[in-house]
């Protein structure tokens, strides 16, 4: 009887920590980290205390914050 080890997929939603500055930079288009520390102020962006000083944040998060803007033919079928 052979023991297999269970693969983990890449589409799997496990954390992907980081800093309030990596999460800006992953951003790109220049957001400054301090905007990313408001979003989380605001409740838009959900973070994480690790440790007493630390906060991170899932970049899964970040990148569900994107929403798609319609393209010409999306607004025509409207």
């Amino acid at each position: 009887m052979s023991i297999t080890t269970p693969t983990v997929s890449a589409h799997t939603n496990a954390p992907r920590w980081a800093t309030m500055s990596e999460a800006a930079a992953h951003i790109g288009g220049g957001i400054n980290p301090r905007t990313v520390r408001e979003w989380i102020s605001a409740g838009i962006l959900p973070a994480y205390r690790v440790g007493p000083r630390f906060i991170r944040v899932d970049l899964n998060d970040v990148d569900a914050l994107a929403e798609r803007i319609p393209t010409a033919g999306q607004w025509e079928q409207r």
